[in-house]
């Protein structure tokens, strides 16, 4: 056996190319562009602050919708609190009521709201860091451009929504 290794015809060609190896010169340019590559990803991570104007408008936007849902669910439960009772009255809905009141699924369902009770207040401070983070994204880079016509549209929806659903 011969000590020069043996090449095809295709491996012949592109070594008349130049060399197959990578240069010291093209270790230095993979460096310095997984650098940059870094330093660029680590400048992404760092969203700003949301500003404080910005967070006061997104509480009170958050707790105007969650009182127009608490006001539309007990508008909801007092018109079908009759239904309910009417329903009861019959033969399947007081088997429905047996079924529901049981021990067994009591005990399932009082079990379910603790786990998630529980994966909620694990969540919540995740849940919160990401929120600003998209409050500060939002306000640094697509505030300047659609803000004013958000804040147009959000005023829009709110016309329509205090007709259907009334927060007080």
């Amino acid at each position: 056996m011969s000590s020069e290794l043996q090449t095809t015809p295709p491996q012949r060609r592109l070594s008349l190319l130049g060399s197959a190896r990578p240069t010291v010169k093209m270790h230095v340019k993979y460096a310095v562009a997984l650098i940059l590559v870094l330093q660029v990803s680590v400048g992404l991570c760092e969203v700003p602050e949301p500003s404080k104007e910005l967070l006061d408008k997104y509480i009170g936007l958050k707790a105007l919708f969650y009182r127009r849902i608490l006001k539309a669910y007990s508008k909801f439960q007092g018109s079908a609190a009759p239904l309910i009772e009417h329903f009861s009255q019959s033969e399947h809905g007081q088997a429905a009521a047996a079924l529901a009141g049981g021990s067994e699924v009591q005990r399932g369902y009082q079990a379910a709201l603790k786990i998630a009770a529980a994966a909620a207040a694990e969540l919540e401070p995740v849940v919160d860091k990401a929120r600003l983070s998209a409050l500060g994204a939002y306000e640094q880079y697509l505030r300047p451009h659609i803000g004013e016509s958000l804040d147009d549209g959000i005023a829009s929806v709110q016309a329509v929504l205090d007709n259907f659903m009334p927060a007080e």
